[in-house]
Parts: C-alpha cells; structure tokens; sequence
C-alpha cells in the first residue's frame, strides 16, 4: 500500500487531493470560494426566515422558493466544510464511509434540486394559463406531497451508486484528484471494472435530467401558447414577468449539469484543474444567485424582505 503525506495508508481512507496543480493557491482559492458560500448561506436563510415569519408568505409559491433554498443550503454545506478544510488546514483525509455519505447526499440534493424546479413549472403553468383553477389546484398539501415525491425519487435514484462503490476494489491508489467525493472521480480510482458505475452515472443523469426538462419544456410551451393568445402588451408583460425568475434559475442550473457530466466522462483536453474548479462554482454560484434573483423579481417577497431590513 503507498503512503500518503497526511497518514499512514490505510484502506478505510481516501485522500480528497482539493485542485491538484494548484495547491500552493489553495488559500486564495478559498477567498472567493468562502465568500460565495458564506452569501449562498445568509441569503438561502433569509428567504426561510423572511417566508417562515409572514403569514401572507405562507402560499405554495413560497413554499417552492423554502424547498428550493434548503435544496441550496444542502448542497453548500454538503461539500464547502470539506473544500475549506483542505484549502485551510490541508487536512486532506476522508473516511470511505464518510466519501459514500457525501457522495450520496450531495446527488441525492441534485436530483431534488431538479424535482423542484420541475414543480416551480407545473405552478407557473398553472398561474398563467389557468388562474382560475390555481387557488384549488395548487395547494401547500400539495406542494409537500409533490416535494416528498422528490426526495423519495432522488433517495431510490442515487442509492445504487455508493453500493456499486462500495462493491469496488481500491488498491495502492486512495487518492482522489477533487474537492469532494464526486461518483465517477471515486470510481476512477478503482483498480476494478468501472463500466457499471460509468453507464449507470451516464443514463442516470440523461434520464432524470432529459424528463425534467421534458416536462418544463412542456409546461413553457403551454404557457408561450396562452400569452401569445392574450392581446394586450401590458398583459403580456406580466405573465412574462411570473416566469422570468424560474426561466433564470434553470439557466444557472440545468447547462452547467450536463457541462459537468460530460466533462467527467469524456473530456480529454481540458486541464484537471479548470474541471474541478468548474464544478465546484456550479455547486456555489446558483444557490448563492437564486436567493437574489427570487428576492429582486418577487416584490411581495422583496418587499417583506425590505420591511426586516430596515426595522433593523
């Protein structure tokens, strides 16, 4: 078994090995990484604390924007602690256990992530096109029973991988080149046969990522369909405005994933180092950006959010 610079090798240990060619920048890295981490948390908390303490909040549309923010907070605090801790104090260790754990808990939070902008479409669809029907249709109940739909889909999705990982033998090498416990940068290290976890990851990710935008493609052609039918620009303008923020969020989130998933199969040419950073600024860019966008172009939410700040 090799020897690490950290620890003894020990086959219950990996080594996360953070942006492997930029170590002697790490601590400046970390500057703008925690920076972004620090703003996604403050903001994802505000929108929580500001929906949770008015009552006039208390509607299906918020209750979106709280399972989107928690959906954010969870990925942040899912892989930052660790980055941080590598960046700060070069304590690059992880438990095999704890590497499955993060693994499965940050793509498990990705999936849901997706499960819950596909229902921020089904109630933009349903505020526009059939306002009538929205109040009956779109409920809270509802809203939870979709969200724990969700959760119990990205649960029975992801839960094959850290048992395919786990079924993998790991010989000499326990180093892996990332910030976090990535799938297929903890299978590449395998001295075993990866092509299940490789065509699993793949199909996965086209199958929940090709049906979500599916159905949001389905409930914007829908909504398109219905404001090209209202004659009036102002009206126009409006049902435009309702869908804009949702529009900006899946931009954030839906390109940048299939960008990353690619790159990790199939990408020769770009430098290990640009990769890693790429994807750790996927995972913290949005949930630090959605929080803003939802604040800027929600006024009901804006100005709630307006009223806690300047009583203080």
């Amino acid at each position: 078994m090799a020897v690490f610079s950290l620890t003894a090798s020990d086959p219950s240990t990996f080594i996360l090995m953070g942006i492997p060619g930029l170590e002697d920048a790490h601590i400046w890295i970390s500057i703008p990484f925690s920076m972004f981490y620090i703003i996604g948390l403050l903001g994802n908390f505000t929108v929580l604390f500001v929906v949770g303490k008015e009552q006039t909040l208390h509607k299906p549309m918020y209750l979106l924007l709280c399972m989107l923010a928690l959906t954010d907070i969870s990925t942040l605090i899912s892989i930052m602690p660790k980055a941080l801790h590598i960046f700060w104090f070069n304590l690059k260790g992880i438990t095999v256990g704890g590497c499955l754990t993060q693994m499965f808990f940050l793509h498990t939070v990705s999936i849901m992530h997706s499960a819950v902008l596909v229902t921020m479409a089904f109630d933009r669809y349903f505020a526009v096109c059939n306002p009538l029907r929205y109040a009956s249709v779109i409920t809270n109940v509802r809203i939870a029973k979709l969200g724990l739909v969700g959760l119990i889909r990205a649960v029975l999705l992801i839960l094959p991988m850290p048992l395919l990982l786990s079924r993998l033998p790991f010989c000499a090498n326990h180093t892996i080149p990332h910030t976090y416990c990535e799938h297929i940068a903890v299978a590449k290290i395998s001295c075993g046969d990866i092509t299940v976890n490789r065509m699993y990851g793949l199909v996965l990710a086209f199958v929940v990522i090709g049906l979500d935008l599916t159905l949001i493609a389905l409930s914007y052609g829908l909504i398109i369909k219905a404001i090209l039918r209202i004659s009036s620009k102002k009206a126009h303008q409006k049902a435009l405005n309702t869908c804009t923020a949702h529009i900006c969020v899946m931009m954030m989130s839906y390109p940048p994933s299939l960008f990353s998933t690619l790159t990790h199969r199939f990408s020769k040419g770009i430098a290990p180092h640009i990769h890693i950073i790429l994807s750790n600024l996927y995972f913290l860019i949005p949930p630090m950006l959605n929080p803003i966008i939802y604040g800027v172009k929600t006024k009901e939410l804006r100005d709630k959010l307006g009223k806690y700040t300047f009583r203080r």
